[in-house]
């Protein structure tokens, strides 16, 4: 016989063996057909899969459970190796957003400083404080008066912002975000004993003042303020992100404000504040990881962040702008303390504190929506097309 009387006829939808006969010799072509083939493990550069029993022997573990003992699925540490196993951005934020944290917020703390140093170590610095503190009571609105006067109440800056703070904790705990829990724990402590550098920041005697000569930067109600606000925008989920940036720039300038008003604090000593809680909040952010950022199923970029956190940077850097144009319109007027330059020193200060307080959440708000939803395959909401079906 021969081939042609007798053709072999093979089914061109028969499951391939791309392993063929060279691995399993004596075996019928029928039997190699019907084995799987290994298939290798495209994740096996990233280290060994506890899961897998050979693996886990070796590690001397089970299949089951984990180092510890516990279930392997409920064991933190494996389960964001898993996690990193299928894509690194379920367990932390890029790196190149970690470094913009780390940059900026260094950036905000030595602007902070250097606001500090001009307002301290300058006669003009020190004359335009004089000026603003001495003046700004006599020239605030009628309707914003009583305003000024109700929240220049020490009580009630520390309640106000206490019971802001405990709205994001709450929601924090509710949602399960420990990590982010601690994380605001240690940045509250950074800010509470950033407020004792008053205690040791010097103040040069240049001019004579009304207001005390000794060093009262920064300011504490400030930085309270500022810094019960950032902890809001670090732990509400993303939907309501855009509105802790606004609660958190209004209620800053408000305090901010109305303690020059109350004349408990100079102007330097509260743009300061905001500048230094600004920093070490974006300092805090570039060690954010897994529950301290949104679910991978949930991510998705957000309208109102984009919106709002362009508005605030942009108004911020105009409002920075025009007061850096006023004060040196009113320079020449600031060691004699002329008249005509107590107008224009009261409107920079409330707009440069208000520019900085816009600028500072505004940077916030868009490096928190960076970190917390870094956006990726599977971050992605929904699962991934399917491929045609033959």
């Amino acid at each position: 016989m021969n081939d042609a009387q007798h053709p072999t006829i093979r089914d061109p939808h028969a499951p391939a063996n791309l392993v063929g006969s060279a691995g399993f010799p004596g075996s019928s072509s029928r039997t190699q057909s019907s084995v799987p083939a290994p298939e290798p493990d495209p994740l096996a550069a990233l280290g060994p899969d506890p899961r897998n029993t050979a693996t886990a022997a070796a590690l001397g573990m089970t299949r089951a459970t984990g180092r510890s003992g516990m279930p392997y699925s409920d064991e933190p540490d494996d389960i964001d190796r898993g996690l990193a196993r299928l894509d690194p951005l379920t367990v932390r934020p890029r790196v190149s957003s970690r470094v913009l944290c780390v940059v900026f917020g260094l950036l905000l703390i030595a602007v902070g400083f250097g606001v500090w140093w001009g307002c301290v170590y300058t006669e003009n610095g020190q004359s335009y404080d004089e000026l603003v503190w001495k003046n700004l009571a006599d020239h605030v609105p009628g309707f914003a008066t009583g305003i000024m006067g109700a929240v220049a109440q020490s009580w009630l800056v520390i309640a106000v912002s206490c019971a802001i703070a405990a709205i994001g904790i709450v929601t924090a705990l509710i949602r399960r975000r420990w990590w982010l829990v601690g994380q605001v724990a240690v940045f509250a402590v950074i800010c509470l004993a950033t407020t004792r550098i008053k205690d040791v920041l010097p103040r040069p005697f240049i001019i004579n003042t009304e207001s005390p000569a000794v060093n009262s930067a920064p300011s504490g109600h400030t930085m309270l303020a500022a810094a019960c606000a950032a902890i809001l925008l670090l732990a509400v989920p993303r939907a309501a992100r855009a509105l802790a940036g606004v609660v958190g720039v209004t209620w800053s300038v408000l305090v901010g404000v109305s303690v020059i008003y109350g004349q408990w604090h100079r102007p330097s000593d509260v743009a300061m504040s905001i500048l230094l809680v600004a920093g070490l909040a974006l300092i805090a952010m570039a060690f954010t990881r897994t529950s301290g950022m949104d679910a991978p199923g949930s991510r998705v970029s957000s309208v109102s962040v984009q919106i709002v956190g362009s508005v605030l940077i942009t108004a911020g850097l105009l409002l920075i702008a025009y007061a850096a144009y006023v004060i040196w319109q009113v320079v020449p007027g600031l060691p004699v303390s002329a008249s005509w330059a107590v107008q224009g020193s009261i409107i920079s200060a409330v707009a440069g504190v208000t520019g900085v307080a816009s600028l500072a959440f505004g940077l916030m708000l868009a490096l928190r929506q960076i970190t917390a939803s870094p956006l990726s395959r599977i971050g992605l909401i929904g699962a991934p097309p399917a491929p045609p079906k033959r």
